[in-house]
């Protein structure tokens, strides 16, 4: 009986980690979608265009960079635990 519970608890785990991957793919393509539309793109450069955006990693820009040297700052001299924690506040405020 706890074996199939502890089945049931991991497939529900798995199927809602594909959930937000696939639901994270479906706001790219309506976001790549809504660009080619802006843009005005019809047929292959409409489907070219889609494909490279979809292809498209996001950057990581600077303020990003400099947020996490920022709250890293903030944790000097704390302990592992405290540290975890005001990092992790200091990041939120982002």
């Amino acid at each position: 009986m706890k074996t199939m519970l502890v089945l049931a608890a991991a497939t529900l785990l798995a199927c809602g980690g594909a959930y937000a991957a696939e639901n994270s793919q479906q706001n790219k393509m309506k976001t790549c979608q809504a660009q080619a539309g802006e843009k005005k793109l019809e047929g292959q450069a409409r489907q070219d265009y889609v494909n490279n955006c979809l292809k498209a990693k996001p950057e990581k820009t600077a303020s990003s960079k400099s947020k996490l040297a920022e709250c890293n700052a903030k944790t000097k001299g704390l302990k592992k635990e405290e540290a975890d924690k005001v990092r992790a506040e200091c990041m939120k405020g982002s």
